[in-house]
């Protein structure tokens, strides 16, 4: 199992931390995510490593309903977001464009800006250092959609 870096946001990170909405304007993902968390970490999208991990505390994704902002971690090659909690709509677009959002109420104590993770999606364990975490471990229908690489690829091979 691949071992990732963890990046920790706090509670209440909205999609305006994640993509402020100035950048909305620009024509691709592919030119948004270099903004991404700008309010927070400026050089956040020049220093993540494809594969790292966002732990994050109560309500991430809060604020508007906008994809760009799980779309943008995506691209960036977040592997997954662990939360407390989330928004409802960021959670959905997240698992629709096929980034695991994943609820585990101990991580964000246990974790430390920096720290080594191990996720197992199928599981729903994080390994923290040396401590084994449960997570909430997603339905089969939602792993399958996420296999899929999100909604759209999972209907049209489900479909076709």
């Amino acid at each position: 199992m691949d071992r990732s870096q963890i990046w920790k946001f706090n509670n209440n990170v909205d999609t305006d931390q994640i993509i402020p909405s100035q950048y909305l304007l620009l024509p691709t993902i592919d030119e948004m995510k270099a903004f991404a968390f700008e309010p927070i970490l400026p050089d956040f999208a020049k220093v993540v490593k494809s594969g790292d991990i966002i732990i994050a505390g109560e309500n991430f994704g809060c604020g508007s309903s906008r994809e760009q902002a799980p779309r943008i971690l995506k691209e960036l090659g977040i592997r997954a977001v662990i939360a407390m909690s989330f928004s409802r709509i960021f959670f959905r677009n997240a698992i629709n464009i096929g980034l695991p959002a994943i609820i585990c109420k101990e991580a964000y104590n246990a974790a430390h800006h920096g720290d080594q993770a191990e996720l197992d999606l199928s599981k729903g364990s994080l390994k923290i250092e040396n401590n084994i975490l449960s997570c909430t471990k997603l339905s089969p229908i939602m792993q399958r959609i996420l296999d899929h690489g999100g909604l759209v690829s999972f209907l049209n091979e489900e479909v076709l």
